[in-house]
């Protein structure tokens, strides 16, 4: 055994993988893969040589990844960087064109395996549909014919104002098909939240949804679709609009736009649609080859920065940043992410419980150029009808990797949620969670109450990278509240204030090395003035990432934070993640948010708890909260300050906001409320006589 920080003995691991399992890895044949190679040795159970490797090779490395992946270039690259030492600014695979469309769907080709299932998708009422890899293939050239006949093109952007459907993996592969830039928000954005990141990016075509479910309800988002796209034409900017029926049968909708058309009993009242709209079922046909013609060739080749993806910041301290990702880098981090720190095979079935205004629904959807099966969910994890609906999809569809949030985990766990005797969890290889740090706490759950034989795998990254800097390692152990490894290509480490690299003691999370998926642009910032101030302004030439973060003796990862929202008591930095750690194992506790504010020349810690129901904030459970803060982590985490709050503000993506708490406490303005869940919870922080004196 190793030692820890503190001198001590390092703990054992969770959990540790079998020689099978080690055996069969996809990151085990990758090092015989660079021993046959000629680059070297590579012991399977020595990933610190293998990282090494990936870092100081980045040209050996990137390019070895594409060919045991079998990335498919239309055109070879002349190299495949020029420099990645230089950051921002790194060429990736100069020369080279691929289409990113013909990657994910090269299993739906005749000479493939046009059968196998390439989508599956449920709601919280169940199963509600599957695609073929062969019927993905076929609607996704449909609509970038009909989206071509359109006067769609390479560049132009094409929007998704849509749930986690099939449609969305169509409209988004079709939009690639032909060199589009790809972008979409969950409908649970308002129409001020959505036209903060649409309006800055003028989409040609709008994909919208006439509705979403959620909770046992049913979601109305028409008006929604009229606010966007009314505002849209003021700006000069009006999208062609395609509505997909979810809520609605297409009957109903057409009634909208013929009103003498009759309606079934069952249907919703029918909207008002957009004038400039047409239905999903229209787009496809006007898509649909005629008998005899001859087919134009798609998918499209691009060169391999092109942009392939828009994603947005929170927002939730000003307007998003656009963020502009390649189809090449994310392709090849993604399929470097899958096969080798996830150990994705073809035929296997990964889960990632997300909406599409997330990074995960790109992350997931990738895992179709592996040949895997892609498994949607839409609605609540904890629908009132069926709360451990996720568990039950996982067990029906045979689900071998599941994706889920820290929150739904310690959610779960609070729910008293048994997976493993209520569900045949037999096919569950490994589990993955990421959002915000993984309990320690939750470890235990999971090997207790999900499975003995997981890879649980908590990863970190971020919108920034559309991808991870942190990651699982199939053939590693597990240790108790760790990252386990840091990802191959992506030159990690943790500095201190002037740029020395830290060992056992929390700092930032910087990469000093260019990679891939870095993002190419951000949108509206042509000499990259926003794009260098986010990542490069602390460390020049250096990302840093924002994360508050430590490495431990078994060369895993612990984070504390996120290192803008780490707390400073008397001038000590300390992360978050150590006060919720100690917290959210009461059971009385649902969720908490702890953020810093300013007092007295000073920073005091408050913490803010959401209660379960029936539960109160007493004088015992206060103290017996604050005894536990001090013995779990240290004197100085205990709160100066706790209360008990009816809700806490969440982003979409369901991370709960410190930093709009934190404006709030000390008087600034929260500027993109709309980019929240629930935004009406900013007004339980307003005016608080507890923390004015």
């Amino acid at each position: 055994m190793s030692a820890d920080r503190t001198g001590t003995e390092a703990p054992a691991p969770i959990w540790s993988p079998s020689e099978e399992r080690i055996s069969a890895a996809r990151i085990t044949a990758f090092h015989q893969h660079l021993e046959d190679r000629g680059h070297g040795s590579f012991p399977r159970d020595d990933y610190l040589s293998l990282w090494r490797f990936s870092i100081d090779r980045p040209e050996a490395f990137w390019a070895e990844v594409a060919d045991f992946c079998d990335l498919e270039f239309a055109t070879a690259p002349r190299q495949v960087v020029d420099d990645s030492q230089r950051m921002p600014g790194a060429d990736w695979f100069g020369g080279a064109e691929l289409s990113f469309a013909e990657n994910l769907l090269r299993w739906g080709r005749e000479d493939a395996e046009p059968q196998r299932d390439a989508l599956v998708f449920w709601n919280e009422e169940g199963r509600q549909a599957s695609l073929s890899f062969g019927e993905l293939r076929q609607q996704a050239l449909a609509v970038a014919r009909a989206l071509e006949a359109r006067g769609v093109g390479p560049g132009d952007r094409v929007a998704g104002f849509l749930p986690n459907l099939p449609e969305t993996v169509v409209a988004m592969l079709g939009a690639a098909c032909l060199g589009a830039v790809w972008s979409s928000c969950s409908p649970d954005f308002g129409v001020g939240g959505v036209l903060d990141r649409f309006g800055q990016i003028q989409p040609k075509v709008l994909f919208a949804v006439d509705g979403v479910l959620y909770g046992g309800k049913r979601i109305d988002t028409t008006a929604r679709v009229r606010g966007i796209v009314e505002e849209l034409e003021q700006r000069g900017e009006a999208p062609q609009v395609v509505i997909v029926p979810y809520l609605r049968s297409e009957e109903a909708l057409r009634a909208a736009r013929s009103p003498g058309l009759r309606v079934s009993d069952g249907d919703p009242p029918a909207p008002t649609l957009p004038a400039v709209s047409i239905l999903w079922s229209d787009l496809l046909r006007e898509g649909e080859l005629e008998a005899g013609s001859e087919e134009q060739p798609l998918p499209r080749p691009m060169p391999f920065l092109h942009p392939l993806y828009i994603l947005y910041s929170s927002g939730t301290t000003g307007l998003p940043k656009c963020m502009v990702h390649s189809a090449g880098g994310t392709l090849l981090q993604h399929l470097k992410e899958h096969a080798l720190h996830t150990d994705i095979h073809a035929g296997d079935r990964l889960f990632y419980f997300t909406t599409c205004g997330w990074m995960m629904w790109n992350w997931l959807v990738s895992c179709l150029a592996l040949g895997a099966t892609a498994v949607l969910y839409d609605g609540s994890p904890f629908p009132p009808q069926e709360e451990d609906v996720l568990w039950r999809m996982a067990a029906t569809e045979g689900v071998t990797h599941f994706g889920t949030s820290a929150k739904y985990l310690a959610m779960a766990e609070k729910k008293e949620l048994k997976p493993r005797q209520s569900h045949d969890l037999s096919a569950l290889r490994a589990l993955l969670s990421t959002g915000s740090p993984l309990a320690p706490e939750s470890y235990g759950y999971v090997y207790r109450e999900v499975g003995e034989d997981l890879c649980l795998a908590s990863i970190s990254g971020g919108t920034d990278i559309v991808s991870c800097f942190l990651l699982g390692h199939p053939a590693r152990p597990v240790w108790r509240g760790e990252l386990q490894v840091p990802g191959l290509g992506m030159a990690v480490d943790v500095w201190d204030s002037r740029g020395e690299s830290l060992q056992g003691e929390p700092g930032e999370l910087v990469c000093t090395r260019a990679f891939p998926s870095m993002p190419v642009a951000f949108w509206n910032d042509p000499e990259g003035e926003r794009y260098r101030q986010a990542y490069f302004s602390v460390y020049p030439g250096i990302w840093r990432h924002g994360d508050w973060v430590e490495r431990t003796a078994s060369g895993g990862f612990v984070i504390h934070g996120r290192s803008d929202a780490t707390l400073n008591p008397g001038g000590v930095r300390i992360g978050t993640s150590e006060i919720y750690r100690q917290v959210e194992t009461r059971p009385e506790v649902l969720e908490s948010l702890v953020v810093g504010q300013r007092w007295q020349e000073d920073e005091r810690i408050v913490l803010f708890l959401r209660l379960k129901e029936g539960h109160g904030l007493t004088p015992e459970l206060e103290a017996a909260l604050r005894r536990e803060i001090r013995s779990g982590a240290s004197p100085r985490h205990v709160p100066a300050v706790i209360l008990a709050v009816d809700d806490l503000p969440r982003t979409i993506s369901g991370k709960l906001s410190e930093l709009a708490v934190r404006n709030i406490l000390h008087g600034r303005e929260v500027t993109n409320a709309d980019a929240l869940a629930n935004p009406e919870s900013l007004r339980l922080f307003h005016d608080l006589p507890q923390l004015s004196s």
